[in-house]
Formats: C-alpha cells, sequence, structure tokens
C-alpha cells in the first residue's frame, strides 16, 4: 500500500478487510510501498516519510497480525530495486507501455509531470516485489490485474533466458517419468503441440497437467514447466491474481471514497468528527422540506446503507424516505451509530500503538529483516543464473 496520507474507510472496506482474512489462510508479505510512492509524490516526499509510521499503525489497529504476516518497508529491502533492475535489462519497452495504467492515471495526474521513467517503470518494480518472495497468488483489485500479467510474462522471459542447470534435460525426462505412463505420455504429446506447432491450448492444458500432480517435489515441477516451454528451470513461478472483493464503500459524496475527493472519514476520525461529517452528507435534492418525499436511490447516504445496514433497516430507510415518514437526520442517524461502533476499538488500539512507539518500530524492524532474508536468498539464484557470481 502506498504511503501518501491518512487510511479511510475505503481503506478499511476495499484492502484491510480482506487481508485480514488472507492472513490466516497464506503466507502473507505486506508492505509499504514507499519507492511506489515516489513515482507521483517525487516533488513533495514529505507527505511520504509522514505517512508510513501512521499507515502501519493503522494495520495494526485494524487487526493485522505481525505473528502472522510480514509486515515491512519496501526501502528498507534494497534487493527489491537489484531485481528490478535485473529484470529491466531484458524487459521490452512496449510491454510497460502498454499497461493500460500508464496513460489512464496520466490523465487523471494530469496536474503532475509523469513522463518520466520512474513512473514508466513502476509496473515492473511491482513485477520486482512480487516475484522476490516466488508469491504464488497476488491480492487486487480488477484494476491491477494487468499488472499481475506482466510479472507473469517477465516471470516467463527470465526462466527462459536463464533457467539452465547442467543436465537439465536428463533430470526434467526424469521428473516426467515421475508422472505416471499415462501423464508421461501425454505431457510429452502437448509438448511437441506446443514446441512445434505453438498451440497455445495445448501449452494451458499441459499447465493444468502440472498443477493439478501432487506426487512431485517442487524442483520437478519448476523443471518439467522449464521443459515444457523450451527453457529450464523455472525459478520464478508465475503469479496469479487474487481478485478482491469490490469495495462497495462509498465517499460522502456518493462518489468512490478518495483522498483526492475530500470526501473520506479517516479511521482514527472521533466520534464528533464522524457524527459531523455524516450530517452534513448531501441527499436528495427533491427533498427540499421534511414533509418532501425523496428517492434513496439519487442519495449518497444509501450508499453507505448498503455498506452498514440489514435489509430491516434498509427496507426502514427505503419505506421512510419515499414516504417522508422519516427525515434525512433521522435517516442517517443508524449509520453515525454504527461507523463509531465499528471504528471505536480501531481508533482505541490506534492510540496504544501511537504511545507506544518503540514496538511499531521493533514489529517493522522485524519485518524487514524476515522479508530481507527471502530476498537475499531469491537474488541469490538470480545473480548465478544471470552469470553474475564471481568466484
Amino acid at each position: 500500500m502506498r504511503p501518501t496520507g491518512q487510511l479511510h474507510l475505503g481503506h478499511y472496506h476495499g484492502v484491510l478487510k480482506n487481508w485480514l482474512n488472507l492472513q490466516n489462510e497464506y503466507e502473507c508479505f505486506f508492505f509499504v510501498a514507499d519507492w511506489h510512492a515516489l513515482t507521483t509524490e517525487y516533488e513533495d516526499p514529505q507527505i511520504i516519510g509522514a505517512s508510513v509510521f501512521d499507515m502501519v499503525v493503522d494495520w495494526l489497529a485494524a487487526g493485522i497480525n505481525p505473528g502472522a504476516a510480514k509486515i515491512f518497508i519496501q526501502s528498507r529491502v534494497p534487493e527489491h530495486a537489484e531485481l528490478h533492475l535485473l529484470l529491466s535489462m531484458f524487459t521490452p519497452l512496449s510491454w510497460l507501455e502498454r499497461v493500460p495504467s500508464y496513460k489512464d492515471q496520466q490523465e487523471k495526474l494530469s496536474n503532475k509531470d509523469l513522463t518520466t521513467y520512474g513512473f514508466l517503470g513502476y509496473p515492473l518494480l511491482q513485477s520486482a516485489d512480487i516475484l522476490i518472495y516466488k508469491a504464488g497468488n497476488v491480492p487486487v483489485g480488477e484494476d491491477q490485474v494487468a499488472h499481475v500479467e506482466l510479472a507473469r510474462e517477465v516471470a516467463r522471459r527470465f526462466n527462459y533466458l536463464y533457467g539452465r542447470e547442467p543436465g537439465f534435460e536428463e533430470k526434467a525426462e526424469a521428473a516426467a517419468r515421475k508422472l505416471g505412463k499415462k501423464n508421461n505420455r501425454l505431457y510429452h504429446e502437448l509438448r511437441r503441440s506446443y514446441q512445434e506447432k505453438g498451440d497455445a491450448m495445448a501449452l494451458d492444458k499441459a499447465r493444468a497437467l502440472l498443477e493439478s500432480q501432487q506426487n512431485i517435489s517442487i524442483g520437478d515441477s519448476e523443471r518439467l514447466f522449464g521443459y515444457l516451454e523450451g527453457g529450464g528451470k523455472m525459478i520464478f513461478p508465475e503469479p496469479q491474481a487474487l481478485l478482491t472483493p469490490a469495495s462497495k464503500m462509498p465517499g460522502l459524496d456518493g462518489q468512490k471514497m478518495s483522498k483526492s475527493y475530500n470526501n473520506t472519514i479517516s479511521l482514527r476520525d472521533t466520534a464528533p468528527a464522524i457524527e459531523e461529517k455524516i450530517k452534513t452528507m448531501p441527499t436528495d435534492p427533491a427533498r427540499v422540506r421534511r414533509t418532501d418525499p425523496g428517492d434513496p436511490n439519487k442519495c449518497p447516504v444509501w450508499g453507505l446503507h448498503q455498506v452498514y445496514g440489514d435489509d430491516e433497516l434498509r427496507d426502514w430507510v427505503m419505506k421512510g424516505c419515499t414516504s417522508a415518514s422519516i427525515g434525512c437526520l433521522e435517516c442517517k442517524q443508524p449509520l453515525i451509530e454504527a461507523i463509531i461502533k465499528e471504528q471505536a476499538p480501531i481508533r482505541e488500539r490506534a492510540r496504544e500503538y501511537e504511545a507506544d512507539s518503540d514496538t511499531v518500530m521493533g514489529i517493522i524492524s522485524d519485518g524487514c529483516d524476515a522479508a530481507r532474508d527471502i530476498a537475499r536468498e531469491t537474488m541469490e539464484e538470480v545473480r548465478d543464473a544471470m552469470g553474475l557470481t564471481f568466484k
């Protein structure tokens, strides 16, 4: 997550609640992407440094468990930058230029000069972030799927160019025999169809075949994937996009909740601040007077009821608004109570962490050390594969 300001309910419902579930199902790496923030905030980097500590506090307050996930800061693991540099040596420029967000973000952030190498290359840095931990799954929204696909293509190209080891073909054939006679024969038929005829469907079938095998080692699996495509040992697995459920958290004006729209409720807003923000939300413009009936579908408040209300409450709002039997402040009161109740424990835990900065910094330091240990191992393998190990 990029540290560019206080976290708000959009972050909580759109990202953090999903992370809370994932940390109990997978080995997770959650990091503060301060280098990524520089791609758009390079002219005003002070906001980045000021936001890093607060972001980690918000994660911990929301329930991210440093015992279950590694929490670290991107720039504290310089191996990310080294891998980014090495990947840039063979990544075609056209791959970066075709990433949809490249031109989209330039248009949306037209007030910033984004004609920089860093902005063009940030999806490749993102690929390095993923590949250095040999991630199998990357939790992203639909707008980030193209970035994970780039990481897959980069991994595939790296494996093809550098995935060599002595006696590779013999080891791959020995691994294929472990599939059993039937699967071994099918694997070779699909491999020939792909390599001799360019049959992409055969490649997909062969990959599915290998992914279904439970009785072969990771090393043999990597060799068979590499052998399939005519390369060598698969040093980097190809990551998959783990789609995050779409956030339904609207802002105070009905648009997507975003700091740039100035329509947010921060995770640490006080109860009076939350009450003030909800009470001053715009409503259906047709309800000029208390006795005027309204249409919830034309009211930004209705969007928040979709997040915080149950069927019974939404039915009460719909009937009350359309018949003018309830006023707008009455309609907003259950929201005020629900949001304050949701945020109270988060705000309390945040205060505790703010008052104990040594503990927070210790968590960050431990996470950085653990992440760097893994990153170093990967980079040793990468340097060896690329001929950069000198003895």
